[in-house]
């Protein structure tokens, strides 16, 4: 069972955790509400500092989910510590 977390009246579940990297507490300093429109929050680490992007379920090539995989190989450094969260709808 995946772990539900409440972020900004919003609720995730953790869909991946590389490297078991994922922080709640530092997440939710980093979340504003610009990420409530987004179905899914990625979370890298580039020199020991979290940047988040957001993902929806359809988009352009930017921002659709379907390309987060593209999005770690072109914009993450290899082997970077990451982690998936998916927005539950209410």
């Amino acid at each position: 069972m995946k772990k539900k977390y409440e972020i900004n009246g919003n609720l995730y579940e953790l869909e991946k955790d590389e490297k078991n990297v994922f922080d709640l507490e530092e997440v939710k300093s980093y979340m504003t509400e610009y990420f409530d429109k987004f179905d899914y929050v990625f979370g890298d680490y580039a020199y020991e500092k979290l940047r988040l992007k957001g993902f929806k379920d359809k988009g352009n090539k930017v921002n659709d989910i379907k390309y987060l995989d593209d999005y770690i190989k072109n914009y993450c450094a290899y082997g970077a510590k990451y982690f998936l969260l998916k927005k539950i709808k209410k």
